[in-house]
């Protein structure tokens, strides 16, 4: 059996390749799952730029180059696999608990399939624990059992492989703005939130979040955004103001503010903490739809900003609230968020074969509009 995999140079995303590698044959306790979709978004280019150093490339090792006709790699040229979140089934399996046919969701390579050994099996999901993934945060390690899932909805697939991620981590970032009081940004105190990158589907998960939050305190909401976006991004009616990039001297330095940064757009995050000086209270990086502007400029205010990791604030979660609590709560956002994304989001199905190297560049390039989400189908 072949398996396809498609894979990008870990220091030059531009460079990709479509390869086919002979399928390993199944150890004991091991199954080999099929993908059969996936979804492919900017933040799965985030996975690519930061890889290295949050171990995104150590999920799934690429096929081994000495059995491809290509030249040996240097660190300059090492193939990786980006990440992508999908539904998989079950084609083989040599572990008692799985039984062939049984469909997952969860943490899948950009490629056709995946040798798996499922442990700390339960009713309703298990851990991938091939040795290499150890050391590797949980959240990516866990996968869904969907056949018992007793509310799974086959219709929602498309909707969870592209919002479940994406809204998981807008609602990690709206648990994180409540739990450290909105970084003294509150309403009460003429707060604002400012959200760069306003058009991404994080983004918009994060102002559902922020908007549906039924006290006094949540602060007022701000996106930022592309000419080209500015209207649908209004069309959501989800932030109290929207202004283009190149125009954020029109947003108040005099109120107190928080920066939800999805750009990683250095110009703009650097103009921001200059503009808004001190009033600018904190600002949390979360993605790099703007990959190629991500260094920062001299007036980035270093010491007030850090980066998000949605898993550690999982795993925070689950040692303060116990395990699977957080989980439940993210769904049941998740759920509610992606029905009403129905109203704005066109999703669309991509045959891998004839269109994954597109879609790749266009999400890379950042060509894929705010109203569009792309699932790739195997």
């Amino acid at each position: 059996m072949q398996a396809s995999q498609f894979q990008v140079q870990e220091h030059d995303l531009e460079k990709f390749r479509l390869i086919h590698t002979p399928v390993p044959d199944l150890q004991d306790g091991e199954i080999l799952v099929s993908v059969e979709r996936f979804a492919f978004t900017a933040n799965n280019i985030t996975y690519g730029i930061v890889g290295e150093k949050i171990g995104y490339w150590n999920f799934f090792p690429p096929a081994n180059h000495n059995t491809l006709d290509v030249e040996p790699e240097t660190k300059d040229s090492k193939w990786g696999i980006i990440p992508v979140w999908g539904m998989a089934k079950v084609v083989e399996s040599r572990n008692l608990e799985i039984k062939v046919g049984e469909r997952l969701y969860g943490y899948f390579p950009m490629g056709s399939h995946l040798v798996m050994k499922p442990g700390r099996i339960k009713q309703t999901r298990f851990i991938d624990e091939v040795s290499h993934r150890a050391a590797l945060p949980p959240v990516y390690n866990s996968y869904a059992r969907l056949d018992y899932e007793d509310d799974y909805n086959p219709s929602m697939d498309n909707e969870r492989a592209l919002l479940f991620p994406l809204y998981a981590t807008s609602y990690c970032l709206y648990d994180f703005l409540l739990a450290n009081n909105w970084f003294e940004a509150s309403r009460s105190k003429d707060g604002q939130i400012i959200i760069p990158s306003a058009s991404s589907k994080t983004a918009i998960g994060l102002a559902m979040a922020l908007a549906g939050d039924s006290s006094d305190a949540c602060p007022t909401i701000i996106g930022v955004t592309s000419q080209k976006n500015l209207k649908d991004v209004s069309a959501l009616q989800l932030y109290d103001q929207i202004h283009p990039y190149g125009e954020g001297d029109k947003i108040s330095p005099q109120r107190p503010s928080v920066i939800i940064d999805m750009s990683g757009n250095g110009k703009v995050l650097n103009q921001l903490h200059q503009h808004l000086a001190d009033n600018m209270l904190y600002c949390s990086n979360v993605g790099l739809t703007h990959y190629e502007d991500n260094q920062m400029g001299a007036d980035f205010i270093r010491d007030r900003s850090e980066m998000f990791f949605a898993p550690g604030h999982i795993q925070k979660r689950a040692k303060e609230w116990g395990a699977g609590i957080f989980e439940q709560k993210a769904l049941a956002f998740w759920r509610k968020s992606a029905v009403k994304s129905r109203d704005w989001l066109s999703i669309k199905e991509h045959k891998a074969t004839d269109h994954l190297s597109s879609i790749y560049e266009a999400t890379l390039a950042g060509r894929v509009r705010a109203n569009e989400g792309n699932m790739i189908v195997f």
